[in-house]
């Protein structure tokens, strides 16, 4: 938890944008496993966390602009509470640490959503991500759940995202320190791994370092020698001498911030003559990121720039054909990059992407591709002093998408196909680091991590 100042000024900064209305941020519940009282990890809804600051279940926060009054609504711990839990700190003590005058009991803000009806007043809130939210704000408000999103503020979660967009100082400090742990979980798989292993076991050794620093992880570890599956979850897989094993990992700390890398390394401690230039390939294209982030200019066009490496690599080997320009405004190096260059990245790993992304990641005059490969860039808007993003630029050899695309003969003038079944091998490869944007440029964060493939051979052989 933060100085109760910084709270006040976000909600204060919040009415200033918003300007009208009654504005309600329900936090989250627990979400049960197989029944009731087995739950899965309590993780607080993060706007709730951003402007409220509690990390305890069933809260609803609430800032009405128009009167300049704030409430946090829950249930009082009682007796039974503290005969299961122990003694706790009651929350309308907990509500005064954060500048919160007025915690009340949940059934009153009926009451002041029926007086808001009356007069009118707007009542604003964003899209739920969560079912029990949903039943919950619909009850409330005497709404159509089916029809929840029809009554969504658009203008709140632009408002919302533009205040968490731009992270202070205290959040850049919270953010360094996940990344860290997060470097800590890379490097403690390449000292460890070996082969035999499964992968569940080095994912077992990656987590249990998120769990020493009384931290989770900030998504499901993503730990395989099927690197060209981009998010693949199974971990069921021996490693054997030639794999490369792709870590997607990161680490969210107590105080509900979050650190995301990729890196690949090779099972055997050594990267093989073609894995090496294809590594090669992905730091260009990394380099070619840091070199161009900064204020003023757009992730879409650091996003090309970085495409752009990638297919004049590719034209060296053979693999693709034709002129740079022509073969990036077709899609066609989409078969070996399917994705967006990175993402914001805050209190959610993917920060705030339950707004949506065309909130978080685009403004306008940026209109989303529909293009295979650039429609899933989920950062396009122009940098800012204060963003914290991500860069992870790929390159895959998908089988499936390669048969079916020779198949059709899509891009026949630019790939050659019959050139790609000698590097089908390779599977796949991400590299992902994390960047503030600064006043006259970027600084990536946490300490130093191994990035050329020499850096990573010396940390597995040690």
């Amino acid at each position: 938890m933060f100085n109760k100042e910084i709270y006040i000024e976000r909600r204060n900064n919040l009415k200033k944008s918003t300007k009208t209305g009654l504005i309600i941020i329900p936090g989250n519940g627990n979400s049960p496993i197989s029944y009731k009282d087995n739950c899965y990890n309590f993780i607080q809804d993060s706007s709730f966390l951003y402007f409220f600051g509690l990390n305890s279940q069933d809260l609803i926060g609430v800032i009405d602009v128009d009167n300049n009054q704030e409430y946090i609504f829950g249930k009082e711990y009682t007796i039974d509470d503290i005969i299961w839990m122990g003694n706790q700190e009651l929350f309308k003590n907990q509500a005064l640490q954060v500048g919160i005058d007025n915690f009340k009991e949940i059934e009153e803000l009926n009451s002041l959503i029926s007086n808001s009806k009356n007069i009118n007043q707007k009542i604003l809130f964003t899209k739920q991500y969560r079912d029990a939210n949903i039943l919950k704000l619909s009850s409330l408000l005497d709404i159509n759940p089916f029809n929840f999103n029809e009554y969504v503020s658009e203008e709140l979660e632009k408002n919302i995202s533009n205040l968490r967009n731009i992270k202070s100082k205290e959040e850049i400090i919270e953010i360094e320190k996940a990344v860290n742990i997060t470097r800590d979980m890379h490097l403690e798989a390449m000292r460890n791994i070996k082969v035999g292993m499964k992968e569940f076991e080095l994912a077992a050794i990656i987590e249990k370092i998120a769990k020493s620093f009384n931290a989770t992880t900030s998504f499901q570890t993503i730990c395989t020698v099927n690197g060209e599956i981009l998010h693949n979850h199974s971990q069921n897989n021996t490693l054997k001498d030639g794999d490369l094993i792709l870590l997607d990992c990161g680490a969210r700390t107590n105080s509900g911030y979050c650190g995301d890398m990729t890196t690949v390394f090779p099972v055997s401690g050594k990267f093989s003559e073609v894995q090496k230039i294809f590594y090669s390939i992905l730091i260009k294209m990394f380099e070619k990121a840091e070199s161009l982030i900064k204020p003023g200019i757009s992730y879409k066009e650091v996003h090309l720039s970085v495409c752009r490496v990638l297919i004049q690599e590719m034209i060296n080997l053979n693999i693709l054909k034709g002129d740079i320009e022509e073969i990036l405004d077709s899609g066609a190096h989409a078969l070996f990059f399917p994705h967006g260059l990175g993402h914001m990245l805050g209190m959610d790993v993917h920060d705030m992407e339950n707004l949506g992304e065309n909130i978080v990641g685009y403004e306008d005059g940026i209109v989303r591709s529909s293009q295979f490969g650039l429609k899933s860039l989920r950062l396009a808007r122009t940098l800012q002093e204060g963003f914290v993003i991500t860069v992870e630029p790929g390159i895959y050899f998908i089988p499936e998408l390669i048969k079916k695309w020779k198949n059709q003969n899509n891009f026949s003038q630019y790939i050659n196909y019959d050139e790609i079944d000698k590097y089908i091998s390779i599977g796949g490869m991400r590299y992902e680091g994390d960047y503030l944007i600064t006043a006259d440029g970027s600084r990536r964060l946490g300490d130093k991590m191994p990035k050329y493939f020499y850096e990573i051979e010396n940390i597995i052989s040690k």
